[in-house]
């Protein structure tokens, strides 16, 4: 006869059981659907996550230092006195009060002398960018300006103008040797102004001719008077390959998150022969030198890339 005795111990487990699965279905509710990864907001009133605050801007328009690297022009060579530099009055960093460099405008005069530097050199190619970055990256500037490529197509021929795969790869180089040490740093990037328009400027003055003769650019200035087919073909090859390497410098530097050119609006101003040096009729003079310095500063200021577009004639 059953008396119920062995069926006791079966009945206490079944209840222990129950009460360990009403006990988790509890957790399960008060915990909501976040075990699964699921959103716990709705009915339980749980609020939503905030949402993740938005990235700083890749470019920043108000950089705190600047260093210049490039050529001539950036030294301002034949801008205050005939074969001399004239750093005073460089687009990038002078302190000339008639240019109002890049520098000045983004600094102030005092933040100007104090926190840029200029390392371009006269006479300097693309090939010897990479160790003028070297010596901006020690000044740990947050911009680097770069204008460089016209002696690489001023050459003693037009034969001689360097090869548009080498500029790519100096200029490549470049700006490794500035990331290697400086990965965050801003870099802007002018276009290499038309020589051809400066043939066209300054052949009608007889001094400039008589100056060219010295050998100043003579792939496109020499023989300024020549117009027939060989000399015609000659002008149109530097020009080429003129546009051809400030298409590098657009390709190279759109591969860089912290690189901007001018949209080619160095290449495209209309200057005359004010913005020209009366020694030369080459180099920038001091009213060409502020209007670089314009380009820059708009295309520098920019909301988005292109800003800088060509000044009146």
């Amino acid at each position: 006869m059953d008396d119920g005795t062995e069926r006791a111990p079966h009945r206490r487990r079944r209840r222990t059981r129950a009460g360990l699965a009403l006990l988790a279905a509890v957790a399960l509710g008060l915990s909501g659907c976040d075990l699964l990864g699921g959103d716990s907001s709705g009915a339980s009133g749980t609020a939503r996550p905030s949402p993740s605050p938005k990235p700083a801007p890749l470019w920043n328009p108000a950089p705190r230092s600047v260093a210049a690297v490039g050529d001539s022009i950036t030294r301002g060579f034949d801008a205050c006195a005939v074969l001399s530099d004239c750093p005073e009055v460089s687009w990038a960093t002078g302190t000339s009060a008639e240019v109002d460099s890049l520098a000045v405008r983004l600094l102030g005069a005092e933040g100007a002398a104090e926190r840029s530097w200029n390392h371009a050199v006269t006479g300097s190619r693309m090939a010897d960018l990479p160790a003028q970055m070297a010596r901006a990256a020690r000044d740990r500037p947050e911009l680097v300006t770069v204008m460089a490529g016209a002696n690489d197509a001023c050459r003693a021929t037009a034969a001689a103008m360097t090869p548009v795969a080498d500029f790519r790869a100096q200029f490549e180089e470049a700006l490794r040797t500035l990331r290697t040490e400086l990965p965050r740093t801003q870099v802007y990037v002018a276009s290499i102004p038309d020589l051809k328009r400066l043939w066209s400027q300054g052949r009608a003055n007889p001094l400039g001719k008589q100056v060219w003769k010295l050998g100043l650019c003579p792939s496109m200035l020499g023989d300024a008077d020549a117009l027939d087919a060989a000399a015609t073909e000659r002008r149109n090859t530097v020009r080429e390959r003129v546009e051809a390497y400030n298409e590098v410098l657009r390709e190279v530097c759109a591969k860089d998150r912290r690189c901007r050119t001018d949209d080619g609006a160095v290449y495209a101003y209309r200057f005359g022969t004010a913005q020209l040096s009366r020694w030369d009729w080459f180099h920038p003079s001091v009213d060409g030198q502020a209007r670089l310095a314009e380009i820059a500063y708009r295309a520098v200021t920019a909301e988005r890339p292109g800003a800088a577009r060509p000044g009146p004639e």
